[in-house]
């Protein structure tokens, strides 16, 4: 039976700089380029933007590693309307989303969907329909590369709701931030015949427990204060789905998040200092795994 090669990568916002890390000492071990080696590519959030740098461009690592720069981090999460003593009070997002999509426009310009030279899935949520959205290379080649990045980080809290079309989609964090099931059931569609292997990238896991009897106090500024939105990028049961659906033709590269910063926007030298330090932990962990499911 032939093989195909899938790759799963979450969301986490400036944590996904540890995923490009993690492709980057994987490139240099493989003889092929990552957009090579891997014939499906989903993600969701900052991993369907580097998913779609793979399918789209054939991005290599150092090209990944400069779109996740400072520099660009900088102007996706710029102008923070928070910055003033009502904090939490405020009645919109945190960041315009322009900058956002000025760093999406650079890089993909007038690129569509449907110009993936290897079959991309890009993970959303309607919320007018209450839906799942799954934006598809093969589905939907019309959806420009720039609409669908900034559709699926649409980070409620943090940036605005995204208009593609007709519809009004924010990030597929909300219903799969470990899209690795999905991503599964699409490449059987394409591939019925072939043995799928999937690497599947994660972001951190945010494992500091919370305070039970305090939290039943909690409303809707003490939730946000204490990870709310972590809670619910939690994906440690669709990782325990996938192994048991997947079995051995499945591996998952992810860890606690240790001292790096819960925050999904802490940009700062020094976060990003220990968020590709977890980067390079992952490589020494499941480098040799990694290679050993792709070879």
């Amino acid at each position: 039976m032939k093989t195909k090669y899938l790759l799963s990568l979450d969301g986490g916002g400036v944590r996904a700089v540890a995923t490009v890390v993690f492709l980057k000492r994987l490139e240099e071990k493989l003889s092929i380029a990552l957009s090579e080696k891997f014939d499906f590519f989903i993600g969701t959030s900052a991993g369907a933007i580097i998913a779609m740098g793979l399918a789209l461009k054939g991005m290599n690592s150092e090209e990944l590693t400069d779109l996740w720069s400072q520099r660009n981090l900088n102007k996706i999460m710029d102008n923070s309307r928070w910055d003033n003593a009502l904090g939490l009070m405020q009645m919109s997002s945190k960041y315009d989303g322009i900058g956002k999509r000025k760093v999406l426009d650079n890089y993909f310009g007038k690129l569509c969907l449907g110009d993936a030279k290897k079959p991309v899935v890009v993970t959303s949520y309607d919320i007018e329909a209450r839906s799942p959205v799954l934006l598809t290379s093969y589905d939907h080649p019309e959806v420009s590369a720039v609409d669908a990045g900034n559709a699926t980080s649409a980070a409620p809290i943090y940036f605005p709701t995204a208009k593609v079309g007709e519809r009004y989609l924010i990030d597929g964090g909300i219903v799969a931030n470990h899209p690795v099931l999905h991503g599964y059931v699409e490449a059987k569609k394409l591939y019925p015949d072939h043995q799928i292997k999937i690497l599947s990238i994660g972001t951190g896991l945010n494992k500091r427990p919370l305070k039970g009897k305090a939290s039943q106090k909690w409303g809707l500024i003490g939730w946000v204060m204490h990870d709310l939105f972590g809670l619910m990028l939690e994906s440690s049961l669709d990782h325990e789905l996938a192994e048991g659906l997947i079995g051995q033709e499945y591996l998952r590269v992810n860890s606690a998040i240790g001292s790096v910063n819960r925050r999904l926007d802490d940009k700062s030298s020094s976060n990003l200092k220990k968020i590709k330090e977890m980067g390079e932990s992952w490589w020494k962990n499941f480098g040799d795994s990694t290679l050993r499911l792709l070879n």
